[in-house]
């Protein structure tokens, strides 16, 4: 099959053909018809993970089931699914319970194995990790559901807890901060939203932000406080520096709180969070990290209805080449929405 793979870690990927990959037992080898581009994919590739070489990136997809692995009883091939980036192992008490999204011995295409920029990925614990997708949703909004969007829902719904009338501040405008935006005004939520390529800021306008904020060289904290009254109820860091960590916490009102969904690789030992703050004003830290496949029919019912559109998120489709050239700078990318990659373009 083809593949995105690179060596080391901050070399140029290329595309080159490497071996399909087999079925596990208890897994399947999905056909990937849809893969998103993602600023995780970014850290596995700087290096911020522990992952062997060669490797293959990618992690949000969906597909068709090719080859079902000895086991597996709920699935087939042909099959139309997608998977949450964390797939659980299916039997420890966190799977159990529901919590797969923290599984001790979870597995994660593109981090863990293999990834999905790529033709096929194999996929582990099929009957607890799968989800399938109703026929009204296309593959690419599918994919785009893996990670960012999956990850922003959990956020708001269940961590959060955001309710209607709350004020929301997104901070970062990519493709899971966008996504955030139209949860929370889904939810009833008044959002603003923050980040520093004002097209993005105008597709979150059109998302349902009642504000916005360019954050060049603005004080972020005071504009959130002097637009929403005294601060935010709830903040998210919807892009992962020690910057955007702390502008988000110090703008939210007192006992508000704060989910951090960007990951947080530390700079010099651990990240430095506004931590006097925090306790003065009984603030709740919150993380949120992906969201388990049983929590998947509610949203995905939602998105059936009408009532939330992620595919309005997707800004642009590519090819395997183009996605192995925009890697290694896709943290300082400013795309306006998701890309999402086609192996078969």
């Amino acid at each position: 099959m083809r593949a995105v793979v690179f060596d080391e870690v901050r070399t140029q990927p290329d595309v080159r053909e490497v071996a399909k990959p087999q079925a596990p037992v208890g897994g399947v080898v999905v056909k990937v018809l849809a893969t998103g581009m993602c600023r995780s994919d970014w850290h596995a590739w700087a290096g911020h993970d522990d992952i062997a070489m060669p490797h293959v990136p990618g992690h949000e997809l969906a597909g068709v089931i090719d080859a079902v692995g000895e086991g597996v009883q709920r699935w087939k091939v042909g099959d139309r699914v997608t998977v949450p980036f964390v797939c659980g192992c299916g039997a420890c008490e966190w799977c159990l319970a529901g919590d797969a999204q923290v599984c001790p011995d979870q597995q994660q295409p593109g981090f863990t194995h293999w990834g999905s920029f790529a033709e096929f990925v194999a996929l582990h614990a099929a009957d607890s990790n799968l989800v399938a997708i109703p026929e009204s949703v296309e593959f690419t909004t599918a994919a785009s559901l893996g990670c960012r969007f999956a990850t922003a829902y959990r956020a708001l719904a269940a961590r959060a807890q955001v309710k209607a009338g709350e004020w929301v501040t997104v901070i970062g405008a990519g493709g899971v901060g966008l996504s955030a935006v139209m949860i929370a005004k889904a939810m009833g939520a008044r959002v603003i939203a923050v980040d520093r390529n004002p097209e993005a800021l105008a597709v979150a306008a059109r998302l349902g932000a009642e504000h916005t904020v360019l954050a060049d060289g603005a004080d972020i904290p005071a504009a959130v406080n002097v637009l929403s009254g005294g601060g935010s109820h709830v903040a998210v860091d919807a892009v992962g520096s020690e910057q955007t960590c702390a502008d988000a916490i110090l703008s939210l009102r007192r006992r508000g709180r704060h989910v951090q969904i960007g990951l947080l690789p530390s700079v010099d030992g651990n990240p430095q969070v506004p931590m006097a703050r925090v306790i003065g004003w009984e603030l709740d830290l919150l993380g949120s990290h992906g969201m388990a496949a049983v929590d998947y029919p509610g949203m995905m019912a939602l998105i059936e209805q009408g009532a939330l559109q992620p595919q309005l998120l997707i800004e642009r489709t590519i090819g395997l080449e183009d996605a192995a050239a925009l890697l290694p700078g896709f943290d300082q990318a400013n795309p306006a929405g998701m890309t999402m990659v086609d192996p078969a373009l």
